[in-house]
């Protein structure tokens, strides 16, 4: 069974979201360049060494935040970056779930909508694990996670209205221009409709 998500699927969660499948396919272009995994049939994800400093300390591990700074500020720091290869991820995520493997999972970026994993309670997964099973099943589910995501953080109204500035603050941060997403996802969306 083909793991990529089909036309039929964009479209109908399109419908349902009431917005144009252009505005979604911009989206998903955007954030994983077209596909949701790796040839190897891992999911695409990026690893934040920031969030896993933030997550271990949500998840009340701040020995263990202590030990990482010194021994892997790679896997543990304050500062983002220091990211490495794409093909480099789930490397860097089994060496920080030897730490501690929930926070690890919660910092990666996953899939075809690129979603944190720290979001999988407000985005209504029961578990963490069954989170990352949607990951892994296939771009279908992780289609569902990112429109989840565009949902609950009250994103339709900006895709609607092609508002890219409040649509990329709202998806990916407040630093979003400094990698110009609004920009991105206005060719995106571009490139996209015309072929519509």
């Amino acid at each position: 069974m083909s793991k990529k998500l089909t036309s039929d699927q964009i479209k109908n969660q399109a419908l349902a979201l009431g917005v144009e499948v252009a505005t979604l396919r911009a989206v998903i272009e955007v954030e994983c360049k077209g596909s949701g995994f790796n040839s190897d049939n891992t999911p695409v994800i990026l690893f934040e060494r920031h969030v896993m400093r933030q997550r271990l300390i949500a998840n009340n591990k701040s020995k263990v935040v202590e030990t990482m700074m010194i021994k892997r500020p790679d896997l543990c720091n304050t500062t983002a970056g220091n990211y490495g290869l794409y093909t480099a991820q789930h490397g860097r995520l089994n060496a920080a779930s030897q730490y501690d493997r929930t926070s690890a999972l919660e910092s990666c970026s996953w899939g075809i909508g690129q979603v944190m994993g720290y979001h999988w309670k407000a985005l209504d997964y029961p578990t963490l694990q069954s989170f990352i099973n949607a990951m892994y099943k296939d771009e279908a589910s992780q289609f569902e996670a990112m429109c989840r995501y565009i949902k609950v953080n009250n994103l339709v109204n900006a895709l609607m209205n092609k508002d890219w500035k409040a649509f990329a603050r709202g998806y990916n941060g407040v630093a979003y221009a400094k990698n110009s997403y609004d920009v991105k996802l206005a060719n995106a969306y571009k490139k996209w409709s015309a072929t519509a």
